[in-house]
């Protein structure tokens, strides 16, 4: 799952790229506005967040611009005055949510897999396949209620192919999930991590199609 953050403060936007990362999101980093509109335009994220305070165009003035271009991406809105009115602007604006810096990571995750169960229409925040589950927020994968040891890349490759169950992900989605947009994908890395999940959940769990993509079962 591709996330666009947003945050001109270094020390603060490389954490939270950290954590992020940590917790399964492929993370671009951009660090002012104007090419965050670019971003948002140009590219598909599952879910963005901005920073209120940035150079070239605020966190506001991008959210006016993306949803007049009628760009659907929930947006979470971190700023750093809790003031009802700078709330009220940036709901009104576009945005789905908002947390006042400073603020607490766990909360910041689990308002984003709020966000994004919303958009894709889900209520429940744990994946299931089959015999498998896959709970984002314990990054946890069970198989017919064992815990599986899954590496970061997998887990990863398995979350994106249990949000689109039933649909074939193509091998470049799974690509832009496991690398940031300024580096290239290793040739075979698609493949090694699906064949590992392969062993670790049943030969027939990931099932593939020849120029098409890899998908499980809804």
């Amino acid at each position: 799952m591709r996330l666009l953050l947003v945050e001109d403060d270094k020390i603060l936007g490389s954490s939270l790229k950290k954590t992020l990362e940590k917790h399964a999101y492929g993370v671009d980093w951009l660090t002012d506005g104007e090419a965050a509109l670019t971003a948002l335009t140009d590219l598909d994220f599952a879910v963005a967040v901005l920073d209120v305070n940035l150079p070239k165009m605020t966190g506001i003035e991008i959210l006016r611009a993306a949803r007049q271009r009628d760009i659907r991406v929930p947006v979470l809105l971190l700023t750093a005055r809790d003031t009802a009115l700078q709330k009220v602007e940036g709901l009104d604006s576009g945005a789905d949510d908002y947390l006042v810096k400073p603020f607490d990571l766990d909360e910041l995750l689990a308002r984003l897999r709020a966000l994004v169960r919303r958009s894709e229409g889900r209520i429940e925040s744990i994946l299931k396949s089959g015999e498998v589950e896959l709970d984002p927020a314990a990054l946890s994968v069970r198989l017919s209620g064992d815990p599986i040891i899954v590496t970061a890349k997998e887990f990863r490759v398995l979350k994106l192919l249990m949000e689109r169950a039933g649909k074939y992900v193509p091998k470049n989605d799974i690509e832009y999930t496991l690398y940031s947009a300024e580096n290239a994908a290793e040739s075979n890395t698609t493949e090694v991590t699906i064949y590992s999940l392969r062993k670790k959940l049943g030969s027939e769990f990931i099932q593939s199609m020849r120029g098409v993509g890899y998908r499980v079962s809804a």
